[in-house]
């Protein structure tokens, strides 16, 4: 069965993007046609971009990216939940994605944005970005507002239609999963 990693694109304290992450996970969670797991990026303590050589080479020295590019490669396919920051996706998540490559090719990923128009340039950015590395990325993406989807900006509570949204989107993320596989 394929798996399929829900990355959280953020590191800031106090976050929105946890919450978003487990309720994605949540929904993903009551589906029977992949695995779903949740990456915090966080938890890799990468630093800015250390390695020496570029990522296309696939010569990581550090063991923070030998883990990175470990768990990556261990995923058929992703869900990234990015905040929108001056809009475009977190530095966190951009400096995550360019420690490695092989790992990330011939997948299919989903979006998931947060902000103030949903996180929609936030995953504009994020598909220029995936494109270069070989994911498929689909058309189907959830967009949260702040104003809408959470109390006082802070607390998370998604309108029920959102629901149907990552469900429509996890769906052609599993189908393009499967549909890529042979390539990997």
């Amino acid at each position: 069965m394929n798996k399929i990693g829900i990355i959280i694109g953020s590191t800031r304290p106090g976050r929105n993007g946890e919450a978003v992450a487990k309720w994605v996970h949540e929904i993903a969670s009551k589906r029977s046609d992949a695995e779903f797991e949740l990456v915090d990026i966080a938890d890799f303590n990468l630093p800015l971009l250390d390695e020496p050589v570029p990522a296309s080479m696939g010569q990581y020295s550090k063991p923070h990216t030998l883990a990175w590019a470990a768990k990556i490669d261990s995923l058929d396919g992703f869900v990234f939940v990015t905040p929108e920051y001056n809009h475009a996706t977190s530095g966190a998540l951009k400096n995550a994605i360019d420690f490695i490559f092989k790992e990330w090719n011939n997948k299919a990923a989903g979006f998931v944005g947060y902000g103030s128009l949903g996180g929609s340039r936030a995953v504009e950015n994020l598909r220029l970005i995936v494109g270069e590395l070989q994911i498929a990325d689909v058309r189907n993406q959830v967009a949260l507002s702040l104003f809408t989807d959470f109390e006082n900006y802070s607390v998370f509570k998604p309108g029920a239609h959102q629901e149907a949204s990552v469900n429509a989107m996890l769906d052609q993320v599993v189908a393009w999963t499967g549909a890529l596989k042979s390539l990997r």
